[in-house]
């Protein structure tokens, strides 16, 4: 019992002491070569807290962001979700932007798509728990709410008339899904001019793209007010 205490007055001061520094110094997420990600099994270190200048303006067009589409750039945009733990989450990501309109896109492949959704990758679940993300764009910050693209036609648009429900047929003949992609609309938040904007689990995007009253899919959220 005492060199358990001895270890806990000693470790524990050191951990709170690297997590005010990565506080304050943040933690971007690694950024490995095409080559590494695909050995690691489409896998790569995730971050904690982005660092970057907080945008507060809102945006009207989101097309700008298409120069920063690969992800293993070195200026490659990045997401920050808020973990049950209370340490974030930040991972990089795809996003797509259609106007005025900003769309998050990711897909399971092998063993994260038979865990099914949102359980294949951490940042999902994240994601279905607060929908409350950050995002970084060429160096800036952005608070943004991420909807879940519920309508399967919707999202086979976004994927330019390809379904969601990549399939491929074997040596047998037996036909067998390979990959699921899902998209998300990201809302822009805490920006004065915008107001309060209040989300409900309730509430998913249509065919239009527009949020709808309806039913939010297995995990309803709770109400998320329009707050940091």
């Amino acid at each position: 019992m005492k060199w358990f205490k001895i270890i806990v007055l000693t470790v524990v001061p050191v951990l709170a002491g690297i997590l005010i520094v990565l506080r304050i110094t943040g933690l971007d997420p690694g950024h490995p070569s095409f080559e590494a990600y695909a050995e690691a099994g489409r896998s790569a270190r995730p971050g904690l807290w982005l660092t970057g200048e907080l945008a507060r303006e809102p945006v009207m067009n989101w097309d700008w962001v298409n120069q920063f589409d690969d992800p293993f750039g070195e200026n490659a945009t990045a997401l920050e979700t808020r973990t049950w733990y209370g340490i974030p989450h930040s991972v990089r990501v795809l996003l797509v932007p259609r106007g005025e309109a900003l769309y998050l896109q990711s897909s399971a492949q092998t063993f994260r798509l038979k865990q099914g959704f949102p359980n294949g990758k951490a940042w999902w679940a994240h994601v279905e728990r607060d929908p409350r993300v950050r995002l970084k764009i060429d160096g800036k910050l952005y608070d943004m709410t991420a909807v879940l693209v519920q309508d399967r036609d919707e999202v086979a648009r976004l994927r330019g008339g390809e379904s969601p429900i990549v399939k491929t047929v074997d040596a047998k003949g037996i036909e067998q899904i390979t990959e699921e992609w899902h998209y998300w609309r990201l809302f822009q938040r805490n920006v004065p001019e915008y107001g309060g904007w209040e989300f409900r689990g309730t509430q998913t995007i249509t065919a239009e793209g527009q949020i709808s009253e309806g039913k939010g899919g297995e995990n309803n959220r709770e109400e998320l007010i329009n707050s940091v």
